[in-house]
């Protein structure tokens, strides 16, 4: 009876250290996906990185310990961005209309972390019979080739455990009289997010989707105007108000971050698609 008491005892503790074991396992293993969750010492590669949502997402990287790269057409505003950026930041200007020069800047800036592109201009909202099929054309050129073009050349210089994430808009899921041009430049970036995410695994591909914010991507109003168009959205909207450039940033960050998602878009609107 002794005996079988031992070995009972044997059994049981072994079984305890294998529990044990494996517990240990699973708590470096989720120390290992903090470690490399988090932006400190990251080095982040914004493109539209010197104004709206892109300096949003560039200053809230460089407050959690990152580098931010910030890349943008004008050379005076990415000047003013990355003084506002604690010297945790580079400048280039890049024209993102020119492939050559996408593939330059990568090339020159070497190996980095995550990729961000929000550069877009001014969606063309128009009915289909009064639309100009030159303009049309040109408005897939920002937002959807420069940013095919911008991870072409980007996705060598990813190291492990990076990421994509792009910029698209809620005129692809919901749709009014007038947007066409609009939402299906939305529609394709979304498209594009899922194709990336399959060709180019294990680097995460993902996309943010903002409604109406507060950004630059409005300078072309009057201020009476911009105003007007942000209090008369902002009352249509479930939660009472337009967004914040701030805000939408956290997005981009926690799809940097999180390590799991991939191939998906992540919708920040105030409620416009229910509505």
């Amino acid at each position: 009876m002794g005996r079988m008491r031992d070995g009972s005892h044997l059994l049981e503790c072994g079984k305890d250290c294998g529990l044990t074991e494996k517990e240990e396992f699973m708590t470096q293993r989720n120390q290992q996906v903090e470690s490399h969750a988090g932006l400190s010492d990251k080095r982040i590669v914004v493109l539209g990185g010197s104004s709206g949502l892109g300096l949003a997402v560039a200053q809230q990287a460089v407050a959690q310990g990152a580098t931010a790269i910030i890349a943008s057409s004008n050379a005076d505003r990415v000047k003013q961005a990355v003084a506002t950026l604690d010297g945790k930041a580079e400048g280039h200007t890049l024209d993102l209309s020119n492939e050559r020069e996408i593939q330059n800047f990568f090339q020159r800036i070497g190996d980095f972390d995550h990729l961000v592109f929000t550069a877009g201009d001014t969606l063309q909202l128009n009915e289909l019979v009064a639309t100009d099929l030159t303009e049309a054309r040109r408005a897939f050129e920002l937002r959807y080739w420069a940013a095919l073009a911008a991870v072409k050349y980007a996705s060598p210089h990813i190291r492990k455990d990076g990421s994509i994430v792009l910029t698209t808009g809620v005129a692809g899921r919901r749709p009014h009289k007038g947007w066409t041009v609009a939402a299906s430049v939305c529609g394709t970036i979304e498209a594009l997010t899922r194709a990336l995410a399959v060709e180019l695994a294990p680097i995460r591909v993902n996309a943010v989707c903002p409604g109406v914010v507060r950004t630059n991507l409005w300078q072309s109003m009057n201020a009476d105007a911009r105003e007007n168009l942000y209090e008369s959205v902002g009352k249509s909207l479930l939660v009472g108000r337009v967004g914040e450039a701030c805000e939408i940033a956290r997005a981009y960050l926690f799809l940097m971050q999180e390590g799991y998602g991939t191939g998906q878009t992540v919708v920040l609107d105030g409620g416009a698609v229910l509505v």
